[in-house]
């Protein structure tokens, strides 16, 4: 599971700033937001509200990034990474990156550290709590020579073969990680991370991409999970009765080969009638992509970042993929950018501390992040409306409009 993941130098985001999925001490809808493991409070749910272009989807995409990095290494010395440091300064464009994420791993708590710039790995660390912090590794880089050193804890028996062997398939543009991934060595603490990695994170589905697999593979592997897609559909009031996936000659599904998309079968007055999945409305096409994504977290420990996840769905169906996910998953978890102001004003749906707000520094324009339990009693009450106190201004995270008009003369004049 993310217990937190911290961000400096990248896109819009100037300072360090932290995400976190601790909750705080309060036990308002404890059986449904909070998983307690290792001695921890961990939430299922984190929301980042805030106006466009304060920075929601650069925390996705630091995310992304990230996983990019361990999982798929650079194979040649010259390779470059496509990073974008905060332009809005003299100084950050020649600075590096750093980021920093801990995780649960099978009940053992890590914590990974990165910096870099866009040639090469600067430092990079890796920390086990059992419960006290022990080293795993610390890999430092010789910039002019391009070489990678790598030392292991006092608590980490490496033979000196397998610590040559990582050393020399870890560029100074690969991290140990993804050295590690392309090593035929056995070191339990890098397996267990990139383990979390590639099974516990996915990839941030972003708005406007359409990610149908997710529902197909269920539908096409049993009549059982393809009930259950059925059936979460239905709750969210469709009148969906079947759900088929045309194949073409290649025994794939024709979704994989640009062939016919997938059949929706509704139910009306007793009678049953087929659309192509092409001519099905936005919002039933999406929470299709839901379904598949809501059956994954029930069943599976997972965590997905979705940016825009109101995007198409109505209000109500918004929340009803909430509160499903809040109310069936178990270890799984979700991080969402949303637009959609109800969640400032729903206290027996959300915590305050699943709730993030972006804002942007005037002075600076970079991104800052905060949640709304790091506000005091004399900004947010327990019995207080907090889309008023958004409105006037006090949460931040209001874009800055001006009036109506636009000024524009008429040449002709």
């Amino acid at each position: 599971m993310l217990i937190n993941f911290s961000i400096q130098n990248f896109g819009s985001i100037k300072e360090k700033q932290t995400l976190s999925f601790e909750a705080d001490k309060l036990i308002h809808l404890e059986d449904y937001y909070v998983i307690h493991t290792n001695g921890l409070r961990l939430l299922k749910l984190g929301l980042i509200y805030g106006a466009n272009a304060s920075g929601k989807s650069t925390i996705l995409k630091a995310l992304d990034f990230l996983r990019t990095m361990v999982l798929y290494p650079k194979n040649h010395k010259k390779e470059t990474f496509d990073l974008e440091p905060f332009k809005f300064d003299e100084h950050t464009p020649c600075q590096n990156t750093f980021f920093e994420i801990a995780l649960l791993q099978n009940e053992v708590r890590y914590l990974y550290e990165l910096e870099l710039n866009n040639y090469a790995i600067v430092r990079e660390g890796l920390y086990a709590y059992n419960p006290k912090k022990s080293t795993i590794f610390i890999r430092t880089t010789n910039l002019e020579s391009q070489y990678t050193k790598i030392e292991f804890g006092n608590k980490i028996k490496v033979s000196k073969s397998a610590e040559e062997t990582l050393t020399n398939n870890t560029l100074w543009n690969n991290t140990v990680l993804g050295g590690f991934l392309k090593t035929n060595i056995h070191i339990v603490a890098l397996k267990e991370v990139t383990d979390w990695f590639s099974n516990y994170l996915n990839s941030s589905i972003m708005s406007h991409e359409k990610f149908s697999f997710y529902a197909d593979m269920f539908v096409e592997k049993s009549e059982i999970q393809k009930q259950s897609i059925i059936e979460i559909l239905r709750k969210a009031d469709f009148n969906i009765s079947n759900i088929k996936i045309e194949r073409s000659p290649t025994g794939l599904p024709d979704l994989y080969s640009n062939g016919l998309p997938t059949t929706i079968e509704h139910a009306v007055n007793n009678n049953k009638y087929a659309l192509s999945f092409e001519k099905e409305s936005q919002g039933t096409q999406r929470y299709y992509y839901f379904a598949g994504i809501l059956f994954l977290l029930k069943n599976n420990s997972m965590l997905f970042p979705i940016d825009e996840l109101e995007s198409s769905l109505h209000p109500d169906l918004f929340i009803h993929f909430l509160l499903s996910f809040l109310s069936n998953s178990k270890k799984s978890q979700i991080i969402a950018t949303t637009h959609n102001r109800e969640i400032l004003n729903n206290k027996d749906i959300f915590r305050n501390d699943a709730i993030w707000i972006t804002d942007k520094r005037n002075d600076s324009c970079a991104t800052e992040l905060y949640s709304l339990a790091d506000f005091d009693t004399s900004v947010i009450r327990d019995t207080s409306n907090i889309y008023n106190a958004y409105k006037i201004g006090k949460l931040g995270g209001i874009p800055n409009l001006g009036d109506y008009y636009i000024n524009i003369e008429d040449e002709n004049e």
